[in-house]
């Protein structure tokens, strides 16, 4: 009996039980062959309309029209891009300046402002704190098109039509980069870390700055990616307001270019690689601090 009890344990502690990261990463190594390729598949499924864009924008219109289609890149790209910057219907660069200004002002206030917005009905207590987020997730089951008209009408009060300032200052906040930011902020810095900082004698902005800033700082990148990508992308809206086709954003240029009796695709698809670089550039150079934050909320979730 007493030999067969001390076995047991003895036993038990020779299993190796992946635990933590290694463990992660052998059931990630221990992945099936269908899982790889699908995987591969849904990799070049992604990328096959950039690398296509790429194609295109590097051949002449009609060798882009023809059956069997070629999927090598030409040697007309920089041609092609030439004829689009220098397009003066399109006026892209332009476009490229106004959305680069617009995309990277609402970026910023987003993120500033919804930072400090989301620490505040995370971790201060302050009366009608919770009247205040539902009024800001109200906000964002209304559609955007309720409001086109009267914030169209506000506009021309102001006499802001054909004006830069239309497309910017109306975005400086948005309900989900609050929300976003209050959720991440009452999990990623603890009470205690803030009361400490209060017995330094830290005020609430030096809090914020020292304390709360660093902690959010790979939600702020995902939140800063996914605003300027909206931006970016926004058609609609400054269609509406900026009817002057010498002061367009990028998104009108583009529409422009395809606004002919005959359209030229390589210098559409040209224009649109142009657009699309900004958000590869701006991708690459924050990719670490983007995914390591989705990455972080996934497994806080």
């Amino acid at each position: 009996m007493t030999a067969v009890t001390m076995g047991t344990p003895q036993a038990t502690t020779d299993r190796k039980v992946p635990t933590g990261a290694s463990g992660a990463a052998g059931r990630l190594w221990r992945a099936s062959p269908l899982t790889v390729l699908a995987l591969v598949l849904a990799t070049i499924l992604s990328f096959f309309p950039f690398y296509w864009m790429i194609v295109i924008a590097s051949r002449t219109s009609d060798t882009a029209n023809q059956w069997p289609p070629a999927f090598v890149p030409g040697g007309r790209l920089g041609e092609n891009i030439q004829r689009v910057l220098s397009n003066d219907n399109a006026n892209i660069v332009k476009g490229l300046m106004n959305s680069l200004i617009a995309a990277g002002t609402i970026t910023f206030t987003t993120v500033l402002l919804g930072s400090l917005a989301g620490f505040a009905f995370a971790k201060l207590r302050f009366r009608g704190k919770n009247v205040l987020l539902l009024v800001i997730l109200a906000t964002m089951m209304v559609p955007v098109q309720l409001g086109v008209l009267p914030l169209y009408i506000l506009m021309a009060k102001l006499g802001w039509l054909n004006d830069i300032k239309s497309i910017i200052v109306p975005f400086l906040v948005s309900g989900f980069g609050i929300f976003m930011m209050r959720q991440y902020a009452s999990q990623a810095v603890p009470d205690e870390l803030i009361e400490a900082a209060r017995v330094d004698g830290c005020s609430t902005l030096r809090i914020y700055w020292h304390v709360v800033v660093p902690a959010l700082r790979p939600a702020a990148a995902v939140l800063g990616l996914l605003t300027f990508m909206e931006q970016w992308n926004q058609f609609f809206w400054p269609f509406v307001v900026l009817a002057d086709q010498n002061n367009p954003t990028v998104q009108i240029s583009l529409k422009l270019l395809n606004q002919a009796y005959f359209t030229d695709l390589s210098q559409v698809f040209a224009g649109t690689l142009v657009a699309t670089v900004p958000l590869f550039v701006l991708f690459v150079l924050f990719a670490r601090q983007i995914i390591g934050g989705i990455m972080e909320g996934a497994v806080k979730a």
